[in-house]
């Protein structure tokens, strides 16, 4: 699963322990393992390989240059959602034509930057959009290419905030107005709609909702055929799960076992294949490492105070998400064998674990058994390398963490710590802005 493991009581991150690295640079402080990146990324490909994917990497998950540049020199395009993610893309090596760009919202001069620099699908969203991508890349004397973003109206079984494929999300076109879609804007001469992207949700545990999205697509890739319009390219999305429990996901095998037979014809027939592959990659690649600065009790409750929190991890406050939490140096006795939610271990102290940004709704973890811990002490958090670092925020002016990646016994800090002087740089460096506003007649 991972390449973090407890080596007589003491978390390793591969080969160098994590109090080492929270003396060394600090915390909060991301911590990623590039054997794990390296691993989850290989056993999707060899699994997928049948299909012959392009696997384009959901920057979004975990964003770090030195993780992109990672995965790109082990044959990865990218998932793109911003102009921003396009510009990481690019400082990575990354070329622009292996690269996808989804998104409900492109600006004007994301589409245009987007298109001059060749990437390769533009994954349009709804009728506007197209119509705006269209006139942009003809007034830019450009052409482009694009895969119409459907909702097969299937329920992923994941969190609210993270289902994508229902008709009631604002992303993408249910399949009846597809069809009409293409009637209107399937010949335009400027910006070329020859596929069809999904994208159900995240994390999807279940290989189900794939096989009867699939199935939908390619009843209207028939459909559309016969009326004219080839469609040679079905990205698939992403969503794929991640351990943040023991077992809790598919392997990448599973998966495939499900979803290659449907499309393995398909592909000899000239159909391109995509992949938008991100936590199933990232999330259990990196921990979170976390100082106690206090341990306090009110009432009933025993809250462990952490020097990050919801400014850290967003995900366990904003989707109810669960992380596996422990201290990184224990007794013999307490190194957990399985990282679940009650470990059968002894003396276990039921623990919020909070952090301290002036919220209630800042916890990492509510009412769970940790080992009695005290001030000073490290804690990880498992399988945050996934909307970990890439969600964080500067709530009540807390410095970003730094963040470092692991190979064997090497460490490299791929982004430093921000200072108090970081958090301010924008907001002292002023210049003028000389408006002009033009009177409307009969206005004073």
């Amino acid at each position: 699963m991972d390449h973090f493991s407890y080596i007589e009581g003491r978390l390793h991150a591969e080969q160098v322990p994590c109090t080492t690295l929270a003396e060394s640079v600090g915390t909060p402080l991301y911590v990623y393992s590039r054997s794990t990146f390296c691993d989850h990324y290989d056993r999707l490909a060899e699994a997928f390989a049948p299909l012959d994917p392009l696997i384009c990497y959901s920057i979004k998950s975990c964003s770090n240059l030195s993780i992109c540049r990672l995965l790109g020199e082990r044959g990865a395009g990218m998932d793109l959602v911003s102009g921003g993610e396009l510009h990481r893309a690019e400082l990575a090596g990354i070329d622009p034509a292996r690269c996808v760009y989804a998104g409900v919202g492109k600006t004007d001069a994301e589409i245009i930057r987007a298109i001059k620099a060749g990437v390769g699908w533009l994954n349009v969203e709804s009728e506007a959009e197209f119509e705006n991508i269209s006139r942009l890349a003809s007034k830019s004397d450009m052409t482009c290419q694009a895969a119409l973003r459907i909702n097969p109206d299937v329920d992923p079984m994941t969190h609210r905030y993270t289902t994508t494929g229902k008709k009631e999300t604002k992303f993408g076109v249910d399949i009846q107005r597809a069809r009409a879609f293409f009637k209107s804007y399937g010949h335009d001469p400027h910006c070329r709609l020859a596929g069809l992207h999904l994208h159900i949700g995240s994390p999807v545990y279940s290989p189900e909702p794939y096989v009867r999205s699939i199935e939908k697509a390619l009843e209207l890739i028939d459909e559309l055929k016969t009326e004219g319009y080839t469609i040679d390219t079905l990205d698939l999305g992403g969503g794929f799960g991640a351990n943040y429990e023991t077992d809790q996901s598919p392997i990448a095998a599973d998966y495939a076992s499900h979803i290659v037979p449907l499309l393995e014809s398909r592909v000899t027939q000239g159909l391109k294949i995509i992949l938008e592959p991100g936590r199933s990659i990232s999330a259990n690649a990196g921990v979170l490492l976390l100082k106690v600065l206090y341990v306090k009790t009110s009432g009933d409750k025993t809250f462990v105070i952490c020097d990050g929190g919801m400014n850290i991890l967003l995900r366990p406050s904003h989707y109810d998400a669960f992380h596996f939490i422990w201290p990184c140096e224990v007794c013999a006795d307490q190194v957990p064998l399985r990282r679940e939610m009650k470990p059968d271990l002894p003396g276990l102290i039921v623990t919020d674990v909070v952090g301290p940004i002036c919220e209630t709704g800042d916890f990492l973890a509510l009412d769970r058994p940790l080992p009695p811990v005290k001030r000073g002490e490290v804690l990880a958090v498992f399988s945050a390398g996934a909307y970990g670092m890439s969600m964080a925020n500067r709530y009540n002016s807390m410095p970003l963490p730094a963040e470092v990646l692991v190979d064997g016994d090497r460490v490299t800090q791929i982004r430093g710590a921000e200072s108090y002087e970081d958090l301010v740089q924008h907001e002292l460096k002023h210049e003028p802005i000389v408006l002009k506003i033009e009177e409307k007649a009969g206005r004073p």
